[in-house]
């Protein structure tokens, strides 16, 4: 009897299933704001040098009620225009030019004169109108120092990489419940504190230990739901996880909208995590991890208590230490034998799975990062904009669930990354005045992109083998949260260069990744074969793959697919390993 079995002896998918994957969701509806929470505490509002010589007038640009025909002589004379007639943003003339006021030009041209500039060494003055404080206005973010915004975001992301190499490795050795636990206190705490850094530094170390403990939230959240739901059920119960994170996009358009100071929806963003943490405590530990990790009288103890709150009273009372260590002996078994990063790269086989699955984790990361961090170029509300980036993802997940089921992973995997590439790089000719043309474009192209994390989380987990499934997860992750870092620091570049370059960044990596040809061309050979009939070769070591009929599967191909057939043939089948197909999440 497997462990999936013994859940179903003691309630299955039960009153204690429903209310501990009720109360490890409800986090996620906030983790999922704090990816994107930038887009909001570091808006880049209007702005324009501070006119030193131009008194109170000057102060009164954002929030005037009438118009001022001095105040609009003293910009005309004090800040030179840019090619479409607006203010400069960064420069403004020496001394003011009152011989302008004489002349007939046009006050939607720019002025003649371009000589006589200097950087805004008062300071700027903001259009507080929609934003009433971000960390732009407060530490002025803007021209010199306009790549720190993006810096910061790469800083935050290199949080949540560090947070999963860190937490992941302690929820294995100490257990999900205290990791999961520290992880709620951390956010919440990294958090208020970020809500009232003093400074710019202050801020981004803040933000890297808000990184840090959003991954340890969601890795221990997804692990401890799923090890406590039946197979049956696991992809409802990861349908839900997935979601979770999803509704988290949408509602963080509103919770800004209510607070438009970044200090405050910080603080709004981080204080529930000490609820979370106070009743994180009443958690069910897993009874998996207590089992593999030698305590078993703990996990008779956990599962008795579980069979009670499921009505199943007579059930628990019947376990036992000596049943449950025979009933779990091959997962024992298995956990008893370690395998490294070098696993994955043994083989020609296994090499050329893991650089490509890699690679394609890399390239979707980096370009959904790079249009959800772009949020105000596309030139609408941007609330709106969060709202429909959060929203595609739904029917995304949805698709890419239907695609894989009906036409294949590879055929699904493919078909998102071509159509979320052609779909940015589409906006490069898209001219700049059809804006709405290019958002549903960049909608379009996220959404594409989501579908292929969704995949991405189900194909790399069947083109491994069992033993080394979780090492080339951890690795297509990790690369996945590389891809998050670089996104901004390549925005940072993009920033000085011409439309055109910083446009086209991020789409020929998803064009140039999207046929996963490796990937394709070994499983092609291998997935030809029923899974039962493979398992019963692999096992038997005689495999009995397709004959040579196109070019995907030459002989070449198969001499390699029987070499990976060699190096699995001792693999006993983890039947209870059957991912989420709407889990993945960025």
């Amino acid at each position: 009897m497997t462990f999936a079995e013994l859940l179903d002896r003691i309630g299955g998918m039960g009153r204690f299933q429903v209310f501990h994957v009720a109360l490890l969701v409800t986090p996620l509806l906030l983790t999922g704001s704090h990816n994107l929470l930038q887009n909001f505490s570091a808006a880049i509002p209007d702005h324009r040098c501070r006119v030193r010589w131009a008194g109170n007038a000057s102060e009164r640009w954002a929030n005037r009620t009438e118009t001022l025909a001095l105040e609009e002589d003293l910009l005309w004379i004090a800040l030179p225009r840019d090619a479409t007639g607006k203010p400069e943003k960064c420069l403004r003339f020496v001394t003011p030019h009152w011989h302008l006021l004489g002349t007939n030009a046009s006050r939607n041209g720019t002025p003649a004169v371009t000589a006589d500039t200097e950087p805004c060494r008062d300071g700027w003055v903001y259009d507080r109108s929609v934003f009433t404080n971000t960390i732009i206005t407060e530490w002025d973010l803007v021209c010199g120092l306009r790549t720190r915004r993006q810096m910061a975001q790469s800083i935050y992301m290199g949080g949540v990489l560090v947070g999963a190499l860190v937490f992941g490795t302690l929820a294995d050795r100490v257990g999900r419940k205290a990791v999961l636990s520290w992880s709620y206190l951390q956010m919440a705490v990294s958090g208020v504190c970020t809500a009232f850094s003093p400074s710019f530094t202050a801020y981004c170390v803040f933000r890297f230990l808000v990184g840090m403990a959003l991954s340890g939230v969601f890795l221990n959240c997804n692990s401890l739901v799923l090890e406590w739901v039946p197979t049956k059920v696991r992809t409802v119960a990861g349908t839900v996880v997935g979601y979770s994170a999803t509704t988290g996009q949408i509602i963080l358009p509103g919770l800004a909208y209510a607070l438009p100071d970044w200090r405050w929806l910080q603080f709004a963003a981080s204080m529930p995590f000490f609820a979370f943490f106070v009743y994180s405590w009443w958690f069910a530990e897993s009874a998996r991890w207590l089992v593999l990790s030698g305590k078993v009288e703990k996990a008779v103890e956990v599962l008795k208590k579980v069979a009670r709150f499921n009505g199943k009273k007579e059930e628990g009372e019947k376990l036992t230490s000596e049943i449950l260590k025979s009933n779990m002996q091959k997962e024992m078994a298995l956990a008893q034998t370690s395998y490294t990063l070098v696993s994955l790269a043994r083989t020609p086989t296994i090499r050329r799975i893991s650089c490509c699955i890699s690679s394609v984790w890399f390239a979707t990361s980096f370009a959904y990062y790079g249009l959800a961090m772009d949020l105000q170029n596309f030139g609408f509300n941007i609330y709106l904009i969060q709202v429909a980036f959060g929203s595609i993802d739904i029917p995304a997940k949805l698709g890419s669930a239907v695609g894989m089921s009906y036409i294949g992973r590879r055929t699904t995997q493919a078909s998102s990354v071509i159509l979320a590439g052609l779909a940015i790089l589409a906006n490069i000719f898209v001219p700049p005045d059809l804006r709405t043309l290019r958002t549903s474009l960049a909608v379009l192209g996220k959404g594409c992109l989501a579908s292929s994390f969704n995949c991405l989380y189900l194909y790399t987990g069947e083109l491994y083998p069992t033993v080394i499934r979780q090492t080339g997860m951890g690795l297509g992750s990790t690369l996945a949260r590389v891809g998050g870092i670089v996104a901004p620091m390549v925005r940072m570049t993009g920033s000085t260069s011409h439309t055109f370059l910083r446009s086209s960044m991020a789409p020929p990596r998803s064009c140039l990744e999207s046929p996963p040809s490796s990937c394709r061309r070994h499983s092609t050979c291998l997935f030809q074969i029923p899974l039962k009939k493979l398992r019963a070769d692999i096992i038997q070591s005689k495999p009995s793959l397709p004959r040579a009929k196109s070019r995907f599967c030459s002989r070449n191909w198969i001499t390699r697919c029987l070499k990976m057939v060699d190096t699995v043939k001792r693999v006993k089948w983890d039947t209870d390993w059957k991912p989420s197909c709407l889990t993945g999440l960025p």
